[in-house]
């Protein structure tokens, strides 16, 4: 990259370089996020309870490790791991229709 001229809105260029490389990095985070609750919903629907505690476990710290990263609001992960462990144990608890 081309040396810059020193100016008013050299801080303003180094922000926006800044702004995409965290835009990358959240959209990553972000993906990882669903399809952990993705897996965690699959090995609900398939009544692998071991399975399902662990992975719980796992989603819930990926959710407040995101969090804490302000990748996402700390409200929404809380929401969002409260909704996937009611919806974990519903698919566990149902019973299989045949």
């Amino acid at each position: 990259m081309a040396k810059l001229k020193t100016g008013r809105h050299t801080s303003g260029i180094k922000t926006h370089r800044q702004s995409l490389r965290r835009a990358v990095r959240n959209r990553a985070l972000k993906k990882t996020l669903r399809l952990e609750a993705k897996g965690l919903l699959a090995a609900a629907g398939s009544k692998d309870a071991p399975k399902v505690q662990e992975l719980l476990k796992s989603v819930s710290s990926a959710f407040d490790k995101a969090a804490k990263s302000n990748t996402i609001h700390w409200k929404a992960a809380a929401r969002k791991k409260s909704r996937l462990a009611a919806q974990a144990r519903k698919l566990l608890a149902a019973t299989p229709a045949s």
